[in-house]
């Protein structure tokens, strides 16, 4: 790993509103909105130096746009959002009036203003880097990664997390396309991971393998589960998630009923509706 590299075992402290270099390239501010489903906060990334790409503008707090604008100035040229879901998107516009930089998205939704329209295999071309876009469903059907080629460097939204998982929440959460799209980030000499919550990652292909592993094993007890007569949502949540607190009751029920969608797409299990039972 490069030593130009923020290094997962000895992470700066986060300082929320305090912009902080990970690379020559990459600088993060970390907005003040921590909880329970964003961590520490929403990571806005800055990349590049004569000019700049804004990735996740996160909330419409100006004290966060005040501080992202007197970073990149007039630099910012682009807006790129990875998904339109309230902790990363809102500030879009308050930034493009602070800058005039262009809004770029998978596509125009909540209430989002979006002035360029990304597709899978899209590009940001810079003076001095290039970013590819990579649609990544699952999360979220807009959701987009962006991959920096020149330090090999993924910024995954909220597709990849550093220190929780992924919530999937159906109808527009997809944990079949989720997978798939985490296989398709595992990209030839992939570097480093930047997510939208949590520190950088350094070791990309060991925490994909991690996501892989855990929701093949989740898949495995949700199904165990039914299997043996737990056949509603709520009393399956109770059973793979004891001692969960009340604030992410919800969250598990979602995943679990995205596992469920996805068991019953491939002849698993039986159900559709997800105040009722489940059934093999």
């Amino acid at each position: 790993m490069s030593d130009d590299l923020e290094e997962e075992d000895l992470p700066k402290p986060i300082v929320h509103e305090v912009a902080s270099a990970l690379s020559p390239y990459v600088r993060r501010i970390v907005a003040d909105n921590p909880g329970a489903m964003t961590g520490p906060g929403t990571n806005t990334y800055l990349v590049g130096i004569d000019e700049i790409a804004v990735i996740d503008p996160g909330p419409d707090d100006a004290t966060h746009l005040d501080t992202i604008a007197g970073c990149g100035g007039d630099r910012i040229r682009w807006i790129l959002l990875t998904h339109t879901h309230p902790d990363h998107a809102p500030g879009a516009a308050g930034l493009r009036e602070r800058t005039g930089a262009e809004i770029c998205a998978f596509d125009d939704r909540d209430d989002v203003p979006v002035d360029r329209t990304l597709a899978d295999g899209d590009f940001i071309e810079a003076t001095e880097f290039r970013i590819r876009a990579i649609h990544t469903p699952g999360h979220a059907s807009n959701h987009l990664c962006y991959f920096l080629e020149e330090e090999r460097t993924l910024f995954s939204g909220d597709h990849i997390m550093n220190g929780s998982t992924v919530v999937i929440a159906p109808p527009d959460g997809d944990m079949g396309a989720y997978l798939e799209s985490l296989e398709k980030v595992r990209i030839k000499r992939l570097r480093a991971i930047a997510p939208g919550h949590g520190h950088l990652i350094t070791e990309p292909y060991e925490k994909i393998d991690e996501y892989l592993a855990h929701r093949l094993e989740r898949e495995a007890q949700v199904l165990a589960a039914v299997a043996g007569g737990t056949t509603t949502i709520d009393a399956i949540v109770a059973d793979l998630y004891p001692g969960l607190i009340e604030e992410l009751v919800p969250r598990a029920a979602q995943s679990v009923h995205a596992h469920l969608r996805k068991l019953a797409a491939e002849g698993s299990v039986v159900g559709d509706d997800p105040e009722g039972a489940w059934t093999t």
